[in-house]
This record gives structure tokens, C-alpha cells and sequence, in this order.
């Protein structure tokens, strides 16, 4: 195998080595410390706080509960989720309600949690688990205003070839921080590009993250190296520069859906 980025450090966080819980209702896995899970290699990296992979069942969720000084991503890989809370404005979440909005597959919901906010995030639906990463980035800024975004990302968007931050039509954020995801057939690749080319912040770090959405039969190489990572790993890369191309390849027997975390 013949890497390209030569500079980057590559760490792999297995499965295994994240912190679960089973609730019955809540089946969750934390990459980074959470909850009543710690430990003290995996509290941040970078601006990025939390990644938890959440399955809740049907009729069961989250109560109302508060966030505040955090910038929150649901991130919906299957099933229906539906988010409450009393800012909601008719037409400002779809124009699905002035009380709720239901997030299917490819929703992204993002939250400034700022000042103070109260929201829950329920399934309502009657027999599908919802499968989600919840995402938490650390704001640049304390006290902010809250705000939420709602946004769907097409399959087709995901299966390009290419994947560039800081493209139109996207979600801002107050912190340094890029999210991304790509869908990638056997045997296939594509290209992260990052920091974009940014030059305020060149020094660059990535958290790669693979959902466990195929039954253990997607998996990836990253940067043409030796190692494979597995439904439910992670990677750490460090030393990275805006500009940079990771090379993220489908090794695995079925699509490999993978989230890249790209932060200062």
C-alpha cells in the first residue's frame, strides 16, 4: 500500500473501544467520553465533543431536555425522528408544523444550544428504530443566541466522487469544524479535500467515522494505508494541512457510508 499523506498520523478508534450502554429503549455507543462513560483518550478532538451512534425504538425518545454553549448535529442514517421544542415557527423547520418537524434519512438537524434551549427528540413512529449520530462541536464563542437548521442531503450528493467544505447551500456553524458524509460503492473511493483551502487555520485534524448500517459488510481503507477499519470505527488523523486529499476507498462486500469530521 502506498500512502499519500506521508505527513499524517492515522490512529484507529476500534468499536470496541467506545463506551455502550443499552437502555432497552436506547441502544447507544459513545466515541468520545459521555455520560457515565469516560475515559481520558477519547474526551475531544479538536472543536469535536461527542459522537454518539444512538438507536431508540418505537414510541420511546427523549424527554424535553436543556443544551446550552454546544452546536448539536442529529445526523439521520434510518427510521423518523421528531424534534419539539417551543422556538418552532411554521415554515421555519420544512413547513411540516409550528409544533414539530419529522427527520428521515438524510435530515440534518443542527442546534446552537447558546444561551439555553429545551427541545426533545422522540420516535414516534409505530414499529422502526431511528438510527442516528448525535454530533456535538465546541462553539468559539459562549452565550450565543439559539438556533436550529434543518437540512436533507440527497443519496446522490453523497455518492460523488468529491467532497469539498464550505460548498453552497450548506449549514453554518460557530466553530471551525466541516462536516461530511459519503455513500461508497465496492471497491470505489473518493476524495475529502481538507479545510477546503482554507489559510486563517492551515493545521487541520479529521475524525473519520464508519455507521454500523450494513450488518458488518461495509468496510474502508483511508489513505491507501494497510490498515481496515469496520463498522463502528473511527479515526483519528493528525498533522494534517487545508488541502490536503484523504483518499477514503470501499473495501467491504456492500456501500460504505462514511462521516468525516474536519476540524482546526
Amino acid at each position: 500500500m502506498s500512502k499519500t499523506l506521508s505527513h499524517a498520523k492515522l490512529t484507529p478508534h476500534r468499536s470496541a473501544t467506545r463506551g455502550h450502554s443499552d437502555h432497552g429503549w436506547l441502544n447507544t455507543y459513545h466515541s468520545f467520553s459521555f455520560a457515565d462513560w469516560y475515559d481520558p483518550r477519547f474526551t475531544h478532538f479538536g472543536s469535536l465533543r461527542v459522537l454518539n451512534e444512538d438507536r431508540v425504538k418505537p414510541g420511546t425518545g427523549f424527554p424535553t431536555h436543556p443544551h446550552s454553549n454546544f452546536e448539536i448535529f442529529s445526523y439521520i442514517l434510518s427510521g423518523e425522528l421528531t424534534h419539539r421544542d417551543s422556538m418552532l415557527q411554521k415554515g421555519s423547520e420544512g413547513g411540516q408544523s409550528d409544533k414539530f418537524y419529522k427527520m428521515n434519512r438524510g435530515d440534518v438537524q443542527f442546534t446552537t444550544g447558546g444561551t439555553g434551549i429545551a427541545h426533545s427528540e422522540f420516535n414516534e413512529h409505530r414499529k422502526d428504530t431511528v438510527h442516528f449520530l448525535q454530533i456535538w462541536a465546541i462553539p468559539w464563542k459562549r452565550g450565543l443566541p439559539p438556533r436550529y437548521h434543518t437540512h436533507n442531503f440527497p443519496e446522490e450528493d453523497k455518492k460523488k466522487a468529491k467532497a469539498e467544505p464550505r460548498i453552497a447551500n450548506t449549514i453554518p456553524i460557530h466553530a471551525d469544524f466541516v462536516m461530511g458524509a459519503g455513500i461508497i460503492a465496492p471497491q470505489n473511493k473518493f476524495e475529502w479535500i481538507v479545510g477546503a483551502n482554507a489559510t486563517d487555520n492551515p493545521k487541520r485534524k479529521v475524525f473519520v467515522h464508519i455507521p454500523m448500517t450494513k450488518g458488518g459488510k461495509a468496510k474502508v481503507r483511508l489513505d491507501g494505508r494497510e490498515e481496515v477499519y469496520s463498522e463502528g470505527d473511527g479515526a483519528f488523523i493528525d498533522n494534517l494541512r487545508a488541502g490536503d486529499k484523504l483518499s477514503v476507498e470501499s473495501v467491504g462486500d456492500k456501500d460504505a457510508e462514511v462521516i468525516v469530521l474536519d476540524t482546526e
